[in-house]
């Protein structure tokens, strides 16, 4: 390949500058926050932007702001060939980090630990670095390459549409935002939300409220109920039960109220398979508490029963399928609050490409309506395929098995990135095969050296789409 000794050298010679970038931008938390004027969606994600925008500016790229949700840095002033679309915001920092606090950098072993350094932050960065050196070393490209960066990634992609109503789509896109080789296959998606408003009940024993889950496409790693009028002794024999059957962990507290929470592992929404969901634990162990009887747990007791611990794949609600292609749907039980005389809850729920999304949408509508609750969405998002077999997908592929010796391939996955909606849109990178980098969750890291790689591979990518 033209220019690979070239690339090499430079990123390798730049490698040290990449990480104090990469620790530069991890070290700002840019979880989604109140919007403020000018900041729409808060404070955390706008000074994560601005602090990308400095970089690729201070490296003497053209930077365009689109109203603080989006910025584009580009290569050259050329017609479009290829963007390359990551994001700056992360996920809540969550519990249980034992390597370094969220958003304090630590470097050991190889691996830079802290959230964003793996989603999608460190990638960023790669990608910077692979403009930089494509820019410095000449290369010539008859086209332009494009780093677009949105701010609301984890919490909808407002930020990606709203670029989008002033931009059309490059002819090829890609995104540094799951793992390689090529994602060329992304599941379709819905969001669920359900809700049902009922008489309250003062008879005892009674849920006064459940507080569960902190983001949809994320597996809850605790649920918090409190009651009124249960017997203690009962609780904690009940829940020694459940915590046997589930690796669920609960803590009993009596004051100033009685508290049960349960604790659980998060995991992302799309592989729900690999936690352990507080939220079903929490229900299945209040299934076998004497609660009295009530609209409020009736209506819990026949979620669970629909939802029910340790199955992700959607069959007691009549959910179940796969394909070849792209695998098995997933579902995760992942909102949950309880009052005296409400519930809303919500799921994440990914489909195979095959799969009817009028079929899901309409079989939840009943079942959940049997349930005794109501689904609010009116559709889900479709799946995504971009074919395998085309120039495209196997130019990167090439590219990747160039700068890691490993086979090029392509992959289905149930998470949802930025290109999901575009034509020739595609993820590339940047975890590498058996690398879990704890995305999500707890002590996330990326690997140092699987990141310098990267700039590598998408430097080669830019240079043999857009030469």
């Amino acid at each position: 390949m033209k220019y690979k000794n070239e690339i090499e050298k430079y990123i390798d010679d730049h490698k040290q500058e990449m990480i104090q970038d990469i620790i530069r931008l991890c070290e700002i938390d840019s979880q989604k926050m109140p919007a403020k004027e000018g900041m729409p969606f808060g404070e955390g994600p706008y000074k994560a932007l601005m602090e990308a925008v400095s970089m690729g500016e201070g490296y003497g790229f053209a930077v365009k702001n689109y109203d603080n949700y989006a910025a584009a840095i580009d290569l050259n002033d050329k017609e479009k060939g290829l963007d390359i679309l990551a994001h700056v915001d992360v996920v809540p920092a969550g519990e249980g980090w034992t390597k370094t606090e969220p958003f304090k950098p630590y470097i050991e072993n190889g691996k830079i630990y802290g959230r964003g350094t793996s989603d999608d932050k460190g990638p960023v960065v790669a990608s910077l670095y692979a403009l930089r050196a494509v820019k410095e070393l000449n290369i010539p490209l008859s086209k332009n390459v494009r780093l677009i960066l949105g701010t609301d990634e984890e919490c909808g992609s407002e930020c990606i549409k709203h670029y989008y109503k002033f931009e059309e789509e490059a002819p090829l896109s890609f995104s540094p935002d799951a793992e390689y080789p090529v994602v060329n296959i992304e599941k379709g998606k819905l969001h669920g939300s359900f809700v049902k408003n009922f008489e309250r009940s003062a008879e005892l024993p009674r849920i006064v409220s459940i507080d569960a889950g902190t983001k949809v496409n994320v597996v809850p790693p605790k649920a918090k109920l409190v009651a009124e009028g249960l017997d203690i002794n009962e609780v904690k024999a009940e829940a020694d039960k459940v915590s046997a059957e589930t690796g669920i962990k609960f803590s009993l507290e009596t004051e100033p109220v009685f508290e049960i929470t349960a604790m659980g592992v998060n995991a992302h929404g799309s592989t729900p398979q690999n936690g352990k969901n507080a939220i079903t634990g929490l229900l299945l162990l209040v299934s076998r508490l004497k609660f009295a009887k009530s609209k409020q747990v009736e209506i819990l007791n026949n979620l669970y029963k629909l939802m029910p611990h340790g199955e992700t794949d959607g069959e007691t609600l009549g959910l179940k399928c796969s394909d070849e292609r792209s695998g098995a749907l997933t579902l995760a039980f992942s909102m949950l609050k309880v009052t005296e005389d409400s519930i809303d809850g919500g799921f994440d729920l990914r489909c195979p490409v095959t799969a009817s999304t009028d079929t899901i949408m309409t079989t939840l509508r009943n079942k959940l309506g049997e349930a005794g609750v109501e689904l609010t969405n009116k559709s889900m998002t479709a799946p995504h395929e971009v074919p395998g077999d085309g120039h495209f997908v196997q130019t990167l592929n090439k590219c990747y098995e160039a700068y890691t010796g490993l086979k090029g391939g392509t992959i289905a996955m149930g998470g949802l990135t930025y290109v999901h909606d575009l034509k020739n849109g595609v993820a590339f990178g940047a975890v590498f095969p058996g690398t879990n980098t704890h995305m999500h969750g707890a002590d996330e890291f990326a690997v140092l050296d699987e990141l310098t790689a990267s700039a590598k591979i998408f430097a080669q990518a830019i240079v043999e789409l857009c030469s």
